[in-house]
């Protein structure tokens, strides 16, 4: 079971570990959901390890493919 929250009416954090079942399309599919039918986010954290073994080809890739933040145009609001 994984930690999981939502926000209520009065934007306070609820924390739950409630997972609800339904059958669509003839395929079983666990979600978890809020009593007012919005999907709940995880409340753990991502990994992360300050020995990252990997980062310079991540830059690399995204600087080959274009992906970098600076290198997008900026977002429109």
């Amino acid at each position: 079971m994984y930690l999981q929250f939502y926000i209520n009416e009065n934007g306070d954090k609820v924390y739950t570990t409630k997972v609800l079942f339904s059958l669509s399309n003839m395929i079983l599919t666990a979600f978890k959901e809020t009593p007012l039918g919005v999907a709940t986010q995880s409340a753990h954290p991502a990994r992360f390890s300050p020995d990252d073994k990997y980062s310079r080809q991540r830059v690399l890739l995204k600087k080959r493919f274009g992906l970098l933040p600076t290198q997008k145009p900026p977002p429109k609001y």
